[in-house]
């Protein structure tokens, strides 16, 4: 029995969800893969699937299984790849997960760039909703958090951005820029809501004053849960927004929108790159978090430096 090909079979049905499925996934016949799953659960003594006339799902024992099945095949894969790096150079699938967000604004921009560098290493990219990311079940997941962010996963920095204020020019055609933080109370702001944090106030620091922070009270005239939305609503002329700098570059250097209040800025978060291991990272993943960290903060330091007013 090919102990690894019915590990692929098994994790294969279970994420497809049923043996039909994984069968049209694998380019195998439906028996063939009935017949995987039987021998495997054979040889360990135990029903791993439970399966019904609509529906297949895992056992509890097979739920356990499939976490181990999971980082064997991941282990096996890496190891191929770094042993085909020796002959082959940089090449294989590279498995990157991201928050609608950033994968919108940080991933996808550098998509060509990358395969420039590397026309043989092939993006699978998953877009994850949610705070609970995939990590294991990619090479590289990206991840945005405060820069006191602090969990229980493998998790490399590659950029510091920063929040800032900015607004589109229809918006400051009918309302002169702000000139001080104070001023920020007389004009039409947009902001993101956090559980954490009141709606009504914006904390501004100057690189002047360390990390002395002025708080403003401000006049929220629209706030948003969600940053793509949030964008959008300053882009339409509607007030001053507090937007991250890396979502926003484009449209700085654009002159779609422009910055308010330069050098002051609302909050530090750092970018990283979450990694399902420590263990044989391959090439094109070392490769990619280098390329990553690269463009990102060049883009983020020219954002900084471009579309500032007062």
């Amino acid at each position: 029995m090919d102990r690894l090909m019915t590990m692929r079979v098994f994790q294969t049905v279970a994420d497809e969800g049923g043996f039909a499925a994984a069968a049209r996934a694998l380019d195998m016949s439906p028996a063939t893969v009935t017949r995987f799953v039987a021998d495997l659960e054979r040889d360990v003594g135990a029903r791993l699937l439970q399966r019904s006339t609509r529906r297949v799902s895992l056992t509890e024992a097979g739920m356990a299984y499939l976490v181990r099945v999971r980082l064997i095949l991941a282990d096996v894969g890496e190891a191929r790849a770094m042993a085909q790096e020796y002959t082959g150079g940089m090449s294989g699938v590279l498995r990157v997960c991201a928050s609608p967000v950033l994968a919108v604004h940080i991933l996808a921009p550098l998509v060509a760039q990358f395969r420039a560098r590397h026309p043989s290493v092939q993006l699978d990219i998953h877009v994850s909703v949610g705070s609970d990311l995939p990590i294991a079940d990619h090479d590289v997941t990206l991840l945005s958090a405060p820069s006191d962010y602090d969990a229980n996963v493998i998790a490399r920095p590659f950029a510091t951005t920063v929040g800032v204020l900015c607004a589109a020019p229809a918006y400051l055609s009918r309302r002169p820029a702000p000139r001080t933080p104070q001023e920020l109370a007389e004009h039409d702001c947009l902001l993101a809501s956090h559980a954490d944090m009141r709606a009504s106030v914006v904390h501004l620091s100057h690189p002047a004053q360390g990390e002395h922070l002025t708080e403003v009270a401000v006049r929220p005239v629209c706030v948003v849960n969600h940053a793509d939305t949030l964008m959008g609503v300053a882009l339409g002329g509607a007030g001053i927004g507090v937007l991250s700098v890396d979502l926003v570059a484009e449209h700085l250097r654009a002159g779609r929108l422009v910055r308010v209040l330069a050098p002051w800025t609302c909050g530090h978060y750092t970018l990283y790159a979450a990694l399902p291991s420590r263990k044989f990272m391959p090439a094109r993943t070392r490769a990619f978090l280098d390329f990553l960290a690269e463009r990102t903060r060049a883009r983020i330091c020219e954002a900084l430096g471009v579309g500032a007013q007062g």
